[in-house]
This record gives structure tokens, sequence and C-alpha cells, in this order.
């Protein structure tokens, strides 16, 4: 009985195929998870200068319908600068946690591909140092990445 061989050649070449298409799937979801890290940073940027008609703007719809981007506006400068007597924070954004399924409240519809940050902002002002920390949601909308906050109970 004769036995046939495999030609070395064809399974190198398989195996760099296998290889390469890994890597592919690979970049799609790294890219991913980058973009929407920095949608995150993009929105504590403009948080942090007081730009915040600019980081109301990178809300998901649904977190529009909650505030108008005028009263947003007013709420953060009101709350964060005065009540706080601060001017800017630093802020850390932590890992990101991909989720497959996620809603930002028990009466929305169920969200898929959803990436969570924890984000810890960090003030100094007259009343001493403090931290606050909020669960970021990270989900595209008409291809962009958009921010959500939770509002479950």
């Amino acid at each position: 009985m004769r036995r046939k061989h495999v030609p070395l050649k064809g399974v190198l070449i398989g195996i760099i195929f296998v290889i390469l298409v890994f890597l592919l799937v690979r970049c799609v979801f790294d890219t991913s998870e980058q973009e929407a890290l920095e949608v995150v940073d993009e929105f504590y940027r403009y948080e942090q200068k007081g730009e915040f008609a600019h980081s109301w703007e990178l809300f998901h719809s649904s977190m529009k319908q909650r505030f108008s981007k005028g009263h947003y506006i007013q709420d953060r400068a009101h709350v964060f600068m005065n009540h706080f007597g601060v001017e800017t924070f630093t802020y850390t954004i932590g890992e990101p946690e991909k989720l497959e399924e996620w809603k930002i409240s028990k009466d929305q519809p169920v969200l898929n591909h959803v990436y969570k940050f924890l984000v810890t902002q960090t003030y100094k002002g007259k009343y001493g140092n403090f931290d606050i920390q909020q669960e970021v949601f990270v989900v595209q909308e008409k291809e962009k990445w958009k921010i959500m906050w939770d509002y479950n109970h």
C-alpha cells in the first residue's frame, strides 16, 4: 500500500493562511475596542475643558432624549464647576469590558456589542479632593461610537 505524502509547501501555506485569518479577526476586534476607548477619552477631554456642548454631541440618541443640550451644558457647569468649586479635573479610564448585550434601563431595548469602562474623575476643589467613579458604556449608532450611562435601578 502506498502512502501519499502531503507536500511540506502546502502545509506551510495552510498554516500561514490560518495565522493571517486569526490576525485579521483579532485586528478587527481590537480596532472596535480602541475606537470605543477613544470616544470615552474624547468625551472626558471635552468635559475636562468645560466644553459640554461638544461632549453632549458624543451621547447616544437615547441619552440626548434624557436632557436637552442646553440643560446639560447648564447643569454640568453649575454642579461640577460652581458647586464643587473646581475649574477642571483629571480622569482615568479603566480596562474595557465587552458586553454581548446591555440595556440603558429596564424599559429600553437590548443593545448588542457594548463596551463598558470604569471612569474615575479626580477633583481638587474648595471642599477637598475627591473622586467620582462612573461606569460608561459605548455602543455603535449609525456606525459611530456613542456614550451611554446606566439608568438601571
